[in-house]
This record gives structure tokens, C-alpha cells and sequence, in this order.
């Protein structure tokens, strides 16, 4: 039992750094690098690591490389899940996290410091929410809207959290729909159901696309926590934690666990609905048989 937990975390540390190092690392070759073009590859590359973690450790761990989704898991599908996973697990993908941001730094140090140096920044100032955007999250998104308190203004604090918590709700209620074989009719089909957890990173993508403005859609906080702690470390200080507004922590480590347990509750409720009707369909069909 204990070697398997050791090869489920280790799932989870290497699943989390996929998703830190590219999607991550995909910020950072847009706002830094400037080699990308919008949002959209942003999140693209997000979605794909998600998916590349799931292709990878999806038959070890069940590579939920999200604190948010492993408590929903142990509250919603506890038989495959227990709960005595959850802390092993979160500590984990917290671990990942920052260790894929120290990767990040350590490849792209040189570039952030002189797009620092090219805009005038001073790394722990108001305007290095720019380059630690990188790493932690901040609403609303430094490089669309800006750094000043007027900036601040649009996206309140209350608006932030409701975007971080609809978007884990969305994409924690595919994740239950995609990995439960009885979602569909169709999923008796073992093949057919193993691409249907591939969708999951096509959800977290559109959800990034219509969110990330304001908050940087993170969904998840471990991918948030662990590389705003690096870049505490890393110079940002108090630009990392508290962050220029506070609130990190309601925003990107409470709201997604909410986000996630109510996803969870909804799709129970779909789930029992469906059941109910599958039930009915098939009276209403014995029935008229007779």
C-alpha cells in the first residue's frame, strides 16, 4: 500500500510540474518573450499539458494535478479516492508546482531581466506584476488591463472570485462527466470512452480563453500557490504574497475548492437525474411491450 501511494505522488509531482513548466512557461514566452500572438496559444498550450499529464500519469494517479479536484474526488468518488490520499496528494502537486517554477526561472532568468530593464521595472514594484505574472496570478490581468489602482478597479475582488470559482466549476463537472463511464451510452465503448478524458484540456482551454482576463484563469491552486511562493523568493516579495490587492488567497485557493466541490454537486445531481430517466425509459418501454 505504501509503495503505491509513493508511485501516486510522484504521479502527481511530475503531472503538476507538466502543467507549471508549459503552461507556465507559455505566459512567460508571451508577456516576456513576446513570441507569441494572444490569448489563444496561451491556452491552447495549457490544455495540452493537461492533456499530456493525463496521457502520462492518468493510469497511476489519476493525474488530478489540482488540490481543488482531488478533495472534490474524495468527497464525490470516494470509493475510488480516499481521503487519507488528499494530503499526500496536494502536497505534491504543490511541490511540482514549484519546482516547475524554479525550472521556469532558471531557463528564463535572463529574459525576464531584460524585459524588466527594457520597461523600466523594478522587480517587487507595482508594475513587476508584469513579469511575476509568470508565476503567481493577479486580477485583473496585468498585461490586458494594467498595474495602476484604476486598472484594479474594473475587476473587484468579488468579480475575481466568482471567475475563478465559475471557471473550476465548468471544468471540474467535465472532469466528472469525461471520467465516468456511465456519462454516456456511448462510453461502452472502452476506446471510445479513453479519448473522452482528452476533452478535459479542450474545456480548461476555453475556459482560459473567456476568463483569463480577468483573473489569468487559474483554476487550480497549486498552479497558482507554488510558483507565487518561488517568485516571493525569487525577488518579487511582497509582490507575490500579499500580492499589490491581497486576496490571492480567496481567490485562487478557496474559490477554485468551491468551484470544484460545486461541480462535483452538479453533476451528482445530472448523474441522479439521468438514472431517474434511464429508469423511467425503460418501465415506459416494458410497458408498452407487453
Amino acid at each position: 500500500m505504501k509503495k503505491r501511494i509513493y508511485t501516486e505522488v510522484t504521479a502527481e509531482f511530475f503531472g503538476t510540474f507538466l502543467l507549471v513548466f508549459i503552461g507556465c512557461g507559455a505566459v512567460g514566452v508571451d508577456v516576456i518573450a513576446e513570441a507569441h500572438i494572444g490569448l489563444v496559444q496561451v491556452a491552447i498550450l495549457f490544455g495540452l499539458a493537461i492533456n499530456l499529464a493525463i496521457f502520462l500519469f492518468g493510469s497511476i494517479s489519476g493525474a488530478h494535478i489540482n488540490p481543488a479536484i482531488t478533495i472534490a474526488m474524495a468527497v464525490f468518488r470516494k470509493d475510488a479516492f480516499p481521503a487519507r490520499k488528499i494530503v499526500p496528494y496536494i502536497l505534491s502537486q504543490f511541490a511540482g508546482a514549484f519546482f516547475g517554477a524554479a525550472v521556469l526561472y532558471a531557463l528564463m532568468n535572463g529574459t525576464i531581466t531584460h524585459f524588466e530593464a527594457a520597461n523600466h521595472i523594478i522587480r517587487g514594484s507595482a508594475d513587476s506584476q508584469l513579469s511575476a505574472m509568470m508565476f503567481g496570478e493577479y486580477f485583473p490581468n496585468p498585461a490586458i488591463y494594467g498595474t495602476t489602482p484604476g486598472d484594479f478597479s474594473q475587476v473587484s475582488t468579488l468579480v475575481a472570485f466568482f471567475a475563478e470559482f465559475l471557471g473550476t466549476l465548468i471544468l471540474a463537472l467535465f472532469i466528472f462527466a469525461f471520467t465516468d463511464r456511465n456519462f454516456s451510452s456511448s462510453t461502452s465503448d472502452n476506446a471510445r470512452y479513453g479519448l473522452y478524458k482528452y476533452l478535459i484540456g479542450l474545456v480548461a482551454a476555453v475556459c482560459i480563453i473567456l476568463l483569463a482576463p480577468y483573473t489569468q484563469a487559474g483554476f487550480n491552486p497549486a498552479r497558482d500557490f507554488g510558483p507565487r511562493v518561488f517568485s516571493y523568493f525569487a525577488g518579487w516579495g511582497p509582490i507575490a504574497i500579499p500580492g499589490p490587492r491581497g486576496g490571492f488567497f480567496i481567490v485562487y485557493i478557496l474559490s477554485p475548492i468551491f468551484g470544484a466541490l460545486a461541480g462535483g454537486s452538479l453533476y451528482k445531481l445530472f448523474s441522479l437525474f439521468n438514472s431517474r430517466t434511464a429508469v423511467q425509459n425503460t418501465t415506459t418501454y416494458v410497458k408498452e411491450d407487453y
